[in-house]
């Protein structure tokens, strides 16, 4: 009798904690190039690196309380890295490997460099810090046109086995489970809890004994190494890097992503990246239809305005608040 209960105890458990639902969704996934064309596996792998970008700003925003109008200088440093170095040398994987492990090393002193000289001040004036840094590395990338070609942007070649948008399809899911891991991992650490708590009241954490500068340095690291790794992949997929990788825009996805999709939630910041995507695709090809839709910035900002009026924490936030709300009729 107790090890049936026990084996009755353990498949609810597992769907308590929504791991069910991922592993089946990851399936679903894995099987989409058996039925899916082409263009549609292209944008789901552009959601897959956007998801990691996103994800990493969420370790700012929704996990530390930091926000950042720099976030694309690290996402901007991993294309980068993988286009000069492929362009400089040869389209092989030793060295697309070799440029995105220099991207990393680069966005981790990087993201050091920037905490220890903005992370000392707060809220406004740390953005307004950030920003002005990155846009600094998007002046360097547009004047030093003899490597980047400016704002023309530099198309390059990339291994035999990227070519294939299948291959390449199946590493982009792995990397974006394997990222969702790590900083679920990360979130769920002890580090983890005391960003949260530096969320939720910074002066309590620090009259408690914490050195609040060195978690939110170890925030700034995780999220910037994240996001030169999205940065990386994102120019893989795309085999063209531009200056608009580094600029507020980029910075701004991340943001209105983390913000529709639920701030402080992982799974929030996948599902926001998918929304932001697929509204930037389809919305943009009403051009064609009617020259109003050349600015369909316009028609996703009210579709922002809508979801903060009546979703004000984003689409996990609705989820969660229905399922208590089913829950408490049960």
């Amino acid at each position: 009798m107790q090890q049936i209960g026990t084996q009755t105890r353990i498949p609810t458990k597992l769907m308590q904690s929504g791991w069910l639902v991922q592993v089946i969704i990851v399936l679903f996934l894995a099987l989409t190039p058996l039925f899916a064309g082409r263009p549609m596996l292209n944008m789901l792998t552009l959601i897959f690196c956007m998801g990691v970008f996103a994800m990493s700003y969420d370790i700012l925003l929704g996990y530390t309380g930091i926000v950042s109008f720099g976030h694309a200088l690290f996402f901007g440093i991993g294309a980068y890295a993988v286009a000069i170095l492929i362009t400089q040398t040869k389209a092989t994987m030793g060295f697309v490997i070799l440029a995105v492990l220099c991207a990393l090393l680069i966005s981790i002193v990087l993201s050091l460099f920037v905490g220890f000289l903005s992370l000392r001040v707060r809220d406004t004036y740390y953005a307004m810090i950030t920003m002005a840094i990155a846009e600094l590395g998007f002046i360097v990338a547009e004047k030093a046109r003899h490597i980047t070609n400016g704002y023309d942007g530099m198309t390059f070649r990339v291994p035999s086995m990227f070519m294939d948008r299948i291959v390449f399809y199946y590493i982009a899911l792995v990397f974006l489970v394997v990222s969702f891991i790590f900083l679920w991992k990360f979130t769920n650490s002890p580090a983890g809890r005391v960003l949260v708590a530096i969320r939720e009241n910074e002066q309590r954490v620090n009259f408690l004994g914490y050195n609040v500068l060195h978690y939110k340095l170890i925030s700034t690291v995780v999220a910037g190494g994240m996001a030169s790794l999205a940065g990386s992949f994102y120019a893989i997929h795309m085999r063209f890097v531009s200056t608009a990788v580094l600029s507020t825009t980029k910075t701004i996805d991340a943001l209105l992503a983390t913000i529709i999709g639920g701030v402080g939630t992982l799974y929030g910041a996948i599902i926001g990246a998918g929304i932001v995507s697929f509204a930037g695709e389809y919305l943009s090809r009403l051009a064609k239809v009617h020259h109003l839709f050349e600015r369909w910035y316009i028609f996703f900002g009210l579709l922002y305005i809508l979801i903060v009026l009546f979703a004000p924490y984003g689409v996990m936030g609705a989820i969660k608040k229905f399922r208590a709300k089913k829950l408490g009729k049960a």
